[in-house]
């Protein structure tokens, strides 16, 4: 916990994912983040955001885990890969992917990501990198959570 708030990882640096994090980080979230091009975590990384080399390394440093990756492959990859978040997710924390993907994938990655006694919600995001960057994204939720 930083400030009280849940420790937060961040996979996905690009044009929306970016803005998203540097704002969770402006209203004091700690962050874990990972992303394919280095040059992506500086900002991030100068301002107190831990670097991790996986997703399963974030998955191990953060309570709620987001995905900002370009489509469903990626969000395969990313979560499944065999350094992948779910290699790092422990019992009770939460995964949230913010990408827009293939609705049947998002159920069978919830349903696998349920199975490892952690929650999943599909949150794709609506509103382009200027929204991103001023923080005024609409983000449509559905979720799959423990039962």
């Amino acid at each position: 916990m930083t400030n009280g708030k849940p420790e937060v990882g961040f996979i996905g640096l690009g044009i929306m994912g970016q803005p998203m994090a540097l704002n969770l980080q402006r209203a004091g979230y700690g962050l874990h983040i990972c992303d394919h091009d280095p040059a992506a975590l500086s900002e991030l990384a100068a301002n107190g955001a831990g670097i991790c080399l996986s997703g399963e390394a974030v998955a191990q440093n953060a309570e709620i885990i987001i995905l900002m990756v370009p489509d469903t492959p990626h969000v395969e990859a990313v979560l499944f890969d065999d350094e992948g978040v779910a290699a790092g997710l422990e019992a009770g924390k939460l995964v949230i992917d913010m990408s827009s993907i293939s609705p049947t994938a998002t159920v069978d990655f919830a349903r696998r990501i349920n199975e490892l006694g952690c929650d999943y919600l599909d949150a794709p995001v609506s509103g382009g990198a200027a929204k991103a960057i001023t923080g005024e994204l609409s983000i449509m939720v559905g979720g799959c959570v423990r039962r």
